[in-house]
């Protein structure tokens, strides 16, 4: 069965639609959506280039297209099928593209097309048994295959940011480190400067002073 849906726009991990009742009777509905906003993150990064996988993930498995610069994203029980599972992003890319695809670049705030939703339920309940005369003609569909469509673990798909995450956090702190070496060098010269020159600055002042009073003297 599906049990979760998601809409992204891929340049930014911004959230643009979800299927607002997915998680009312799915164990761990948070963990599995702070999954998909990781997921989310590293696609905005540029680090899955596939347009088409699928990742594992405990007793689930997620599905995701990507096209127009937008994720389509669903979470399946594992043994619901594949087909069917990319067949149902399918016609929601279609559909979300026909209604809002011109409006997708512009959108500044999470779930701007939070109306799609009514779409999306009324959609699963289509794919949700998978016995149905209309899904079996589906899945003897021939002319579509999910066959060559890969299929990773997310532990190594979300790896792979947070590897990246660690590499920028330790960047980031070399930098600062480094700025702060270079002020404490430019304090230490400083210093020095004052000890070196100082005895000859007091030197002169005292000369000076001497001078300025015997010339009032006389």
């Amino acid at each position: 069965m599906v049990k979760l849906t998601l809409i992204a726009r891929v340049t930014d991990g911004l959230p643009l639609a979800e299927g607002l009742d997915d998680s009312r009777d799915l164990k761990d509905a948070e963990f599995y959506k702070q999954q998909v906003k990781a997921l989310f993150k590293n696609l905005s990064r540029g680090q899955n280039e596939a347009s088409r996988m699928s990742i594992e993930t405990g007793p689930y498995i997620f599905h995701y297209i990507i096209e127009g610069r937008v994720c389509y994203l669903t979470m399946c029980d594992r043994a619901y099928p594949k087909k069917l599972a990319f067949q149902y992003l399918e016609d929601l890319k279609n559909e979300f593209e026909r209604v809002n695809g011109a409006q997708i670049e512009t959108a500044a705030r999470p779930y701007a097309f939070i109306k799609f939703d009514t779409f999306i339920q009324k959609t699963k309940k289509l794919y949700q048994d998978t016995r149905t005369q209309r899904n079996i003609a589906k899945l003897n569909d021939e002319l579509y295959e999910v066959h060559q469509i890969m299929t990773r673990n997310v532990q190594e798909v979300l790896g792979v940011g947070e590897k990246l995450d660690q590499v920028s956090e330790m960047s980031s702190r070399l930098t600062s480190e480094s700025r702060v070496y270079a002020d404490k060098a430019r304090d230490l010269n400083r210093q020095a400067l004052i000890r070196k020159w100082a005895p000859v600055a007091i030197v002169f002042g005292v000369v000076f002073l001497l001078f300025w009073v015997k010339t009032k003297i006389w």
